[in-house]
C-alpha cells in the first residue's frame, strides 16, 4: 500500500491490492505531507472482506494468487515517482523477460533454481543484459521483502557469473567532427556537440531547462525536477565549453523562452524522445563509416576519456560525470596510467 500520483488527477492516490487485484483510492490531497497522513489513517481503517479473511496475509492479498505481474504493476507505480524513466523502463523489461522465462507464477514461488536458470540462460545470450536484469530484479525483490510480500529474496542467493572486463569505447575529437559533418539536422548537431563537451547523459540533455543555464558563471547546473531525476538524484555543476556556450547563446537569442522550458527541441515546447536521438546518432555513425561499437553514450565516455588523457584527476572527472562512487569512474584509470608512463618516458 503506497501513494502515487498520475497525470489524470492532481490528488495523490492510494494504491493497494485486494485478492490480487489492484485498487486505488483518492486522498483528495495535493500536499504530500497531508496525503501521507491520510494514508496512515486509511491503513488503520482498512478492512478486508470477511470471505477473504481465512486466506489473507499482511498487506491484504491472498497468498498464492499475488502474481509476478501483480507485483510488477505495483512496483512500477511506486518507482515512477522516485526513479528515472530509463530505470523504470529497465524494470518493465526485466520483469517482461523474467515472466516470459518462468511464467506468471505467484511471487512467493520464485526460487533459487529458477533465478539461477534465468540468469545463466540470459547470460549466454547477453552478458550486459543479464547483469541489468539481475540487478534490477534483485532490487525489486528486496522491496517485496520490505512490503512483507515475501521473506526471502532468491536473487541474493544466486551468484552472478563473472563479467568480462572491457574498456569503454571513446572517440577522438577528429572523429567526432566527422560525425557532425554528416549530421543533417541542426538540433541533432547541437545535442551531439553538447553531449561531447559536457558528458551529460541523454536524459539530462533532453530535459535540460533554461533555468539550468548560467551565462554569467559560464556553467550548467544539472537539476532534478518534478518530471525528471538525475541518475544519482543529485544536482551537479558542469562548466560550459566555449562551443557549448556558443550553441546555447544562439538558441537563447533565437526566440523568447520561459525559465522552465526545455533548451533542446525540434518543435518548441516538446521534449525529444531519447530513443529517437540514439537511433539518429547510430545512423550518422554508420554513414560516417565509423566503428559499430560507437553509440550515443560513447560521447559521454569520450568527454571523460579526453579529460583523463589531458591529465585531469579522476576525482574531478567523477564530479563532472555525477558518479556516486569513484569505483565507477575508475573504468578510465587505464588512460591515466598511460599518461604516467608517457611522463616517465620523458625523463
Amino acid at each position: 500500500m503506497f501513494l502515487a500520483k498520475n497525470k489524470k488527477s492532481s490528488f495523490y492516490q492510494i494504491i493497494y491490492f485486494v485478492n490480487g487485484k489492484r485498487k486505488t483510492r483518492s486522498t483528495k490531497m495535493t500536499n504530500k505531507t497531508e496525503a501521507v497522513q491520510f494514508l496512515e489513517e486509511f491503513k488503520k481503517s482498512f478492512k478486508i472482506p470477511s470471505s477473504a479473511e481465512p486466506l489473507i496475509i499482511k498487506n491484504s492479498f491472498i497468498k498464492n494468487t499475488f502474481l509476478l505481474s501483480d507485483f510488477k504493476e505495483e512496483y512500477l507505480e511506486y518507482t515512477k515517482s522516485v526513479k528515472s524513466k530509463k530505470y523504470v523502463d529497465s524494470i518493465f523489461n526485466s520483469f517482461k523477460f523474467f515472466i516470459a522465462f518462468c511464467g506468471d507464477i505467484p511471487l512467493d514461488k520464485v526460487d533459487n533454481r529458477m533465478v539461477d536458470k534465468f540468469i545463466n540462460t540470459t547470460f549466454i545470450r547477453t552478458q550486459r543484459g543479464a547483469h541489468l536484469y539481475y540487478r534490477t530484479l534483485k532490487a525489486a525483490f528486496n522491496k517485496a521483502i520490505q512490503w512483507d510480500y515475501i521473506s526471502i529474496n532468491s536473487f541474493t542467493k544466486v551468484k552472478f557469473p563473472r563479467l568480462s572486463k572491457t574498456f569503454p569505447v571513446f572517440i577522438p575529437e577528429d572523429e567526432f567532427l566527422i560525425i557532425l559533418a554528416n549530421t543533417q539536422y541542426q538540433h541533432l548537431r547541437d545535442i551531439f556537440t553538447i553531449a561531447f563537451y559536457t558528458g551529460l547523459r541523454i536524459g539530462e540533455l533532453v530535459n535540460m531547462q533554461w533555468n539550468w543555464i548560467d551565462f554569467l558563471q559560464n556553467q550548467i547546473t544539472v537539476k532534478c525536477t518534478d518530471d525528471f531525476l538525475t541518475k544519482s538524484k543529485k544536482e551537479r555543476i558542469v562548466p560550459m565549453h566555449e562551443k557549448v556556450r556558443s550553441i546555447l547563446i544562439n538558441r537563447f537569442n533565437s526566440a523568447k523562452h520561459s525559465p522552465d522550458e526545455v533548451v533542446l527541441y525540434r518543435k518548441k515546447g516538446k521534449i525529444l524522445y531519447q530513443e529517437a536521438i540514439s537511433k539518429q546518432f547510430k545512423k550518422v555513425v554508420r554513414k560516417s563509416n565509423l566503428s559499430e561499437k560507437i553509440h550515443f553514450h560513447t560521447l559521454r565516455h569520450s568527454f571523460a576519456s579526453l579529460l583523463v588523457q589531458r591529465g585531469v584527476s579522476l576525482y574531478v572527472v567523477k564530479e563532472l560525470l555525477g558518479h556516486e562512487s569513484l569505483v565507477t569512474t575508475q573504468i578510465y584509470a587505464h588512460l591515466q596510467q598511460q599518461n604516467l608512463r608517457d611522463a616517465v618516458n620523458l625523463l
